[in-house]
C-alpha cells in the first residue's frame, strides 16, 4: 500500500459531500451515537459500489450513457427528497436536549441511499483502484479488496470524527433556538447544491 493511495484517499474522503452533510446533520440533530451510525450508513453505502468495480458492472455504467443517466438522475431525485424531507419534517433536524432519537435503520437506509445512488463513486471506484494495482498480479483481486478496505475505513474514521464534532456542538445550538430553522434551510439547501452538481456533471 503506498503513500500516494493513502493521501489520495485522505483528500477525496475529506473533500465535503452528500455523506458529511448527512454526518453533521445527524451529528448536530441527535448526538454522537446517531453521527456515528450516520457514518457507518454511509460506509456501507460504499459496498456495492466496490462490489460493482470488482464484477466489472463499473464498465457497464462508463460505456452505456443510458444506464449511468439512469443511476444518477435516480441519485439526483433522492438528494432532492432529502432536501425536502428536511425542511418538510422538523424531526430530520430537530435540535433539541431531549430529542427521541432516530431508529438505528432509519439513519442507516437513508445513509446507505445517499452514496448507493451516487453513480460517480463507482465510475471513481473503476478509475481510482486500478492506478494501485497490478492486474497481473496474482493476488490482484485480494489486493484491490484490501484497498478498497482501507477506503472505507478512512471514509467511517473521517466522517465519524465530522459527525462528532458536530455533535461536540449541539449545547450551542440548543442554547440559540432559531439556529434551528436556518440550520434546516442550510442542510436543505447543502443537499439542493449537491444533487445539482451531480445533474450537471458529465460522466
Amino acid at each position: 500500500m503506498s503513500l500516494a493511495f493513502l493521501l489520495t484517499t485522505l483528500v477525496v474522503v475529506a473533500t465535503p459531500g452528500t455523506g458529511v452533510v448527512y454526518t453533521l446533520a445527524a451529528g448536530l440533530s441527535r448526538g454522537r451515537r446517531a453521527s456515528v451510525v450516520a457514518a457507518f450508513a454511509c460506509t456501507l453505502g460504499i459496498v456495492p459500489h466496490v462490489l460493482a468495480t470488482v464484477t466489472g458492472l463499473a464498465a457497464l455504467l462508463n460505456a452505456s450513457a443510458a444506464a449511468f443517466q439512469v443511476l444518477k438522475y435516480a441519485g439526483v431525485g433522492y438528494l432532492l427528497y432529502m432536501a425536502w424531507a428536511t425542511l418538510r419534517d422538523k424531526q430530520a433536524i430537530d435540535v433539541e436536549e431531549d430529542a427521541a432519537p432516530l431508529s438505528a435503520g432509519r439513519v442507516i437506509v437513508r445513509g446507505v441511499l445517499i452514496n448507493l445512488l451516487n453513480p460517480k463513486l463507482t465510475i471513481f471506484f473503476f478509475a481510482f483502484l486500478p492506478q494501485f494495482v497490478d492486474p497481473s498480479a496474482p493476488h490482484a483481486l485480494p489486493h484491490m479488496l484490501a484497498l478498497s478496505g482501507v477506503f472505507m475505513l478512512a471514509t467511517f474514521v473521517v466522517f465519524a470524527a465530522y459527525g462528532v464534532l458536530a455533535a461536540s456542538v449541539r449545547s450551542h445550538v440548543i442554547a440559540r433556538p432559531r439556529v434551528m430553522a436556518w440550520l434546516r434551510r442550510s442542510f436543505a439547501g447543502s443537499f439542493v447544491a449537491l444533487g445539482a452538481k451531480l445533474a450537471l456533471t458529465p460522466r
